[in-house]
């Protein structure tokens, strides 16, 4: 899927304009760990309130779900902010993943049963930011997850747009690899001795990080 936006560039409109209006405008980040969410935080806390949502049920294993999510709250609790930063644990339910991705069980990592659970997990973000808080509904949604070179940027847009419009919330665009992004994730990850996983979370991720490992330890 090809982007038809410079979405980095949309970004920086979204934050000109909030500038120019003198308002912080309130996000619902959803956050699939600690070292993505690092630059991510850094980047946008200057711009925005931020309520960062950890809600990923495809990661099959429940201490690896905990070990990450109370690493994100960690790295929340040490990162100096300029607006305030919250963290709120989404429900976890494999069963739900599982039953999403049912009959794509053989998909290489990347492909169609990636797609379905960016789905899963943006709908649930959109479904939450438009319920909103004591305030009331969050002015934005995105995702942490554009960072990662391994996903689709263009794909993740598209469904966040189309949850935007479902869901009466609006998207804020993002490519997080853009201006160093990635590689700031990276210095940020050392500096906070983040815990760094060699897989997305699903089984079939991790399945795929071992067979890999172990092809380049038997050459």
């Amino acid at each position: 899927m090809a982007a038809s936006l410079n979405e980095q560039k949309e970004l920086e409109k979204i934050i000109a304009q909030c500038e120019r209006e003198d308002r912080v405008p309130r996000l619902f980040l959803h956050s699939c760990c600690a070292p993505c969410s690092s630059y991510v935080l850094e980047y946008l806390s200057d711009h925005f309130e931020i309520t960062d949502f950890y809600y990923n049920p495809n990661i099959t294993e429940k201490g690896e779900f905990d070990k990450r999510s109370a690493e994100l709250e960690r790295l929340i609790s040490k990162m100096p902010f300029k607006h305030p930063v919250k963290f709120v644990e989404g429900d976890y339910d494999p069963e739900l993943y599982f039953e999403t991705v049912r009959g794509l069980e053989s998909e290489p990592e990347g492909g169609a049963r990636c797609l379905k659970c960016f789905r899963l997990r943006l709908e649930e973000t959109a479904r939450m930011a438009a319920r909103g808080d004591e305030r009331g509904p969050f002015d934005y949604f995105t995702t942490t997850l554009t960072i990662s070179p391994l996903k689709n940027a263009a794909a993740l847009n598209a469904i966040g747009r189309e949850m935007a419009e479902r869901y009466d919330v609006a998207w804020l665009p993002s490519d997080f690899k853009k201006k160093n992004g990635y590689l700031r994730s990276i210095e940020l990850s050392k500096e906070y001795e983040l815990y760094r996983q060699n897989y997305c979370g699903c089984v079939f991720s991790k399945r795929e990080s071992c067979d890999r490992i172990n092809a380049n330890s038997s050459r």
